[in-house]
């Protein structure tokens, strides 16, 4: 069955998409990139399981559209070198241990050129793995009465946590509540794409690659393509000889 196209407004006052290069003094690419995109439709419905047999669906981001002009603003954030461990806060909790402060040693001062006053209009599908494509208008149906409820697992972000991303859900075939892009169109070379193998379900023992691809806005709108299609830079399987 051909998934339906599934439309989100999102915006919020500060974002940050940060491009890999510049990862020490975090400079953001000029519009969101397709995996945080795919976050917040993750954030709103997500169908998470431990074993990846009964994974159900994951997210394809089609098209990314800019209703606000790009603007950036200068912002200094204090980064800690460490965090709190998952497994001593649980014990914490059950009372098995006893809790005892986190130690910061040292807190890095960091340099972010972020964008502020975004707003997008994010275009994603539904692709269920083998197994559960008779479940594809269940499944949709489900993201629909979340998204229009505003219901959501976490709090949608923009790149990092501290910049929430709200969000409302369109419908696609309504022409009247749909904003044109702005005129704003720009060659941004190879962008990051995922940080995830999205052809396979989601798997804790899987090792995590980047993923590429070449993105170019034209008037406010960035198509993204298809993460099976060779428009999408993989690294080289070196056991099949693909990419």
């Amino acid at each position: 069955m051909k998934p339906n196209p599934q439309v989100l407004e999102v915006w919020g006052d500060f974002a940050c998409f940060t491009r890999p290069e510049l990862k020490v003094e975090r400079f953001s690419y000029p519009i969101i990139t397709p995996s945080a995109a795919r976050g917040i439709f993750d954030a709103i419905f997500c169908k998470p399981n431990r074993d990846p047999a009964r994974a159900q669906f994951r997210w394809q981001i089609t098209c990314i559209e800019m209703l606000k002009p790009v603007a950036y603003i200068a912002l200094r954030r204090n980064e800690v070198d460490s965090v709190a461990s998952v497994a001593n806060v649980k014990k914490w909790m059950s009372g098995s241990a006893e809790p005892h402060p986190l130690m910061v040693t040292q807190a890095q001062q960091r340099q972010t050129m972020a964008l502020k006053d975004v707003r997008y209009r994010l275009t994603g599908e539904i692709r269920t793995f083998p197994g559960h494509e008779g479940r594809q208008q269940s499944l949709e149906a489900q993201f629909v009465r979340r998204a229009t409820q505003g219901k959501c697992f976490h709090q949608p972000c923009f790149g990092c946590r501290e910049f929430p991303a709200y969000f409302r859900y369109l419908n696609p075939e309504a022409k009247d509540e749909k904003p044109a892009p702005v005129d704003y169109s720009q060659d941004l070379g190879v962008m990051l794409y995922d940080v995830f193998d999205l052809r396979v379900p989601n798997d804790s023992s899987a090792q995590p690659f980047v993923s590429l691809f070449r993105a170019h806005i034209e008037k406010g709108v960035l198509q993204i393509p298809q993460y099976d299609s060779d428009q999408v830079l993989k690294p080289i399987d070196e056991t099949k000889g693909q990419h």
